[in-house]
């Protein structure tokens, strides 16, 4: 049995990895193709394509601006399956490119099963595409409670089958105590994203050591490749050389050295050690949300961007801890909102009122509790299977 996936996003990428391993586990001799990244390459083999560098972008602008580069892929990958001819193909997330793959493949009658694995979040900006959606894709395996109603009343087959990041956050839990004197900063993982994010973190976190001298910061990089950009963009400059920018022109004072400190590959873990922070908008929110971190959500990208999200979206929130509770648990601070001082302000009372901080993780268990615990990719795996064995 030969299944084709697609993922575009790191997140896709741990996702994706975890599904084929519990596919592999109920069907050893399964065979898996397609583009996504290095966890899952890992699991599929040499056949895999690695694509994760180029097509993990953030914004309309920037999508444009690699139109050439995205248009080859999709005749690539087209290409791969008719050659290919999988018994099923599955879309991970990534909506603006694999929901056009999905019409594209049933209108060329490709594969015997297209399965979608983590909703696209259309019910955010557009509903009415889900008629289409049901038309293009067999089976739906969402990750959140609300969307299996949702779809299934226009059509689309859709099973909650829970949300993968139980499993893997479960596994990296640690026996810390909290520092009160740290703080965490989850600027991103794209590239583009964190240099967008970054300089206003750090002017929040001199604000924050006006106030409160003793404070320390440890900045979450996804790979060494940005790590390394991070300290150059913080590291003091030498006296006589403050006009010399940096690509993310972040300005940081000599008296600061040894403030920050880059952690590569150890989101969670900072997450559990600190005692509040920042992070961008994303899959790092639900993460925050289950260590039960104490925190403030940033979201700045490009203007164009912003202004066709603000026409496009139709939800109340940004964040899906927020999201999913159906309230405002944590503060957003979005776009031109994205200012230090209130920021500061936000993670001072979340650093100082014990009640504030009780308050936001007891809605946090509430929205983790709701997320369907361990075994999503086991049930997604088995979903799967069953699908292609009723053909």
């Amino acid at each position: 049995m030969t299944i084709y996936f697609v993922a575009g996003e790191v997140s896709a990428d741990n996702h994706g990895a975890a599904l084929m391993r519990a596919l592999r586990a109920l069907d050893p001799e399964i065979r898996f193709i397609g583009r996504g990244g290095p966890q899952m390459k890992a699991v599929a083999g040499d056949q895999f394509n690695n694509w994760i560098d180029r097509s993990g972008v953030l914004g309309l602008w920037e999508v444009i601006k690699q139109y050439g580069y995205f248009r080859k892929q999709f005749s690539a990958a087209l290409r791969e399956i008719e050659q290919d001819k999988p018994d099923a193909v599955v879309l991970i997330d990534y909506p603006g490119f694999n929901l056009r793959l999905a019409h594209a493949i049933r209108k060329k009658s490709l594969a015997r099963r297209i399965i979608y694995y983590v909703s696209p979040q259309v019910w955010a900006w557009h509903r009415a595409r889900i008629k289409n959606m049901a038309r293009w894709i067999d089976l739906m395996l969402c990750i959140f409670p609300f969307e299996a109603d949702l779809y299934n009343q226009s059509g689309l087959r859709t099973i909650f089958v829970g949300h993968p990041m139980i499993e893997r956050l479960r596994a990296t839990r640690l026996e810390v105590t909290r520092d009160p004197n740290l703080i965490g900063l989850f600027p991103g993982s794209r590239g583009r994203e964190v240099r967008k994010i970054l300089p206003i973190l750090i002017r929040t976190a001199h604000d924050l050591v006006t106030q409160k001298p003793t404070l320390r910061f440890e900045i979450a990089a996804a790979s060494q490749e940005l790590a390394d950009e991070i300290d150059g963009a913080i590291t003091p400059l030498p006296p006589g050389e403050e006009d010399v920018q940096r690509r993310m022109r972040v300005m940081t004072r000599p008296e600061d050295q040894g403030r920050f400190t880059v952690k590569v590959g150890e989101t969670n873990a900072v997450m559990q050690r600190a005692f509040a922070g920042i992070v961008a908008s994303g899959s790092a929110t639900l993460e925050a949300a289950y260590f039960r971190l104490p925190f403030v959500l940033v979201y700045k990208v490009s203007w164009l961007t912003y202004v066709v999200g603000r026409l496009l979206v139709k939800v109340k929130y940004l964040g899906m801890p927020n999201v999913l509770a159906n309230k405002e648990v944590v503060l957003e601070f979005i776009q031109h909102q994205a200012q230090p001082k209130k920021l500061a302000a936000a993670i001072s009372r979340l650093i100082d009122d014990p009640l504030a901080r009780q308050q936001m993780v007891s809605a946090f268990d509430t929205t983790v509790e709701s997320l369907g615990g361990s075994g999503a990719s086991e049930r997604a795996a088995r979903a799967i299977l069953e699908e292609l064995h009723s053909i």
